[in-house]
């Protein structure tokens, strides 16, 4: 006999059944502790309204946003070896790569599509940190060339959002390989004359900062986005001195001239609808004049010759 269930009555609430209530209905700005209704940061592309911070979002939800009426055709990535240097730490590699698998239904960081932005044809590349902090491996570097290679064949500007570690530690050498495989295709991209525009969220760190991430034709970054080779704790550590405020931050490094222009991600999908119309001698729509422009040259040789 359970006494319990038996002698103690039950209360109205269990009666009627118990309503569990959805996770993260509610997310808490890390700045101001402000809590946002999910739908709301949803519906504003995960920036938060009231403090304008940029949350860190997936890439398939950053191309629906990008592209016009979220229409896309995705580009298969190459297929390359697996674990190729057999490599365990704590866990074994190809575990880390079925969780991240499971974990974002991505085959690797890299996710590639074709579509269009204010009627443009254009090939946009995004790196999904979530997928191993957006590690460059065989696998991401494959897909970014192939990338390259599709922009090249169908004439058409790529746009890339960069948002990385670095190189994937669990490929050794073969992850720095990258750095110049993606280097080379993307100086084929340029010498047709077709623009690569990079954007930098947060955050974008290590060997793709030291590779085809800061060597487009224009770099713009989102704001607040941590951008850098190594992280500034490490650079304090070395150097043994405290960084200014706001060191390797978008605003920080657009004051010192290393990108373009800070744009906030509501905005992104018209300024580089602009920047292209201009690389490619296309006018200009007069509504989209207010949107801000960089205070740097655009570079010549990645327009089209008439």
């Amino acid at each position: 006999m359970n006494w319990i269930t038996n002698f103690v009555r039950p209360k109205i609430n269990s009666m009627l059944g118990r309503r569990d209530m959805p996770e993260n209905l509610w997310i808490k700005d890390p700045e101001s502790g402000e809590m946002v209704f999910h739908k709301d940061l949803e519906d504003n592309q995960y920036v938060i309204p009231s403090s304008g911070h940029h949350m860190k979002i997936s890439a398939r939800e950053r191309l629906k946003f990008f592209f016009d009426d979220g229409e896309y055709e995705t580009i298969e990535n190459p297929k390359v070896m697996v674990d190729p240097l057999k490599f365990r730490d704590e866990k074994r590699y190809v575990d880390r790569l079925k969780d991240a698998k499971t974990k974002t239904s991505m085959e690797d960081a890299i996710l590639s599509a074709l579509g269009t932005i204010e009627g443009l044809p254009v090939v946009v590349t995004v790196q999904d940190f979530a997928f191993m902090g957006g590690s460059l491996g065989m696998a991401a570097g494959d897909a970014i060339i192939k990338a390259f290679e599709t922009a090249l064949e169908r004439r058409r500007p790529l746009i890339l959002f960069a948002a990385s570690g670095g190189a994937r530690m669990q490929e050794g050498i073969l992850s720095l390989m990258q750095l110049p495989r993606t280097t080379v295709a993307l100086d084929r991209l340029k010498e047709a004359g077709l623009p690569y525009i990079v954007v930098l969220t947060n955050p974008t760190t290590g060997g793709v900062t030291a590779s085809y991430a800061m060597l487009g034709d224009v770099h713009i970054a989102e704001p607040g986005a941590l951008i850098g080779f190594a992280g500034p704790r490490v650079i304090e550590q070395t150097i043994r001195e405290k960084l200014p405020d706001g060191f390797q931050r978008s605003e920080y490094l657009m004051d010192h001239g290393m990108v373009d222009m800070v744009v906030s991600r509501l905005k992104m999908k018209a300024t580089i609808a602009q920047l292209l119309k201009i690389l490619l001698k296309m006018p200009v729509d007069a509504e989209a004049e207010a949107v801000p422009m960089p205070l740097v040259a655009l570079p010549t040789e990645a327009r089209p010759q008439a």
